[in-house]
């Protein structure tokens, strides 16, 4: 999954933020860290602000 991909996906998950988005997120955030590093997922954690909308901290592992 490319990274403007990723954007994409989690900016429709992280604006519904319910549980089942929730879930979907952090599953897409397995897949960027898996594929980009832990840098790429921390960024999306901070861009989209995953940490007040599902408690995602930077530095987490998914």
């Amino acid at each position: 999954m490319t990274l403007d991909k990723a954007r994409e996906l989690i900016s429709v998950q992280a604006n519904l933020a319910g549980g089942y988005n929730q879930n979907a997120a952090k599953l897409i955030l397995a897949e960027v860290l898996r594929e980009h590093g832990q840098e790429a997922t921390d960024q999306l954690i901070r861009e989209f602000d995953l940490q007040t909308r599902f408690g995602f901290k930077p530095g987490s592992s998914f």
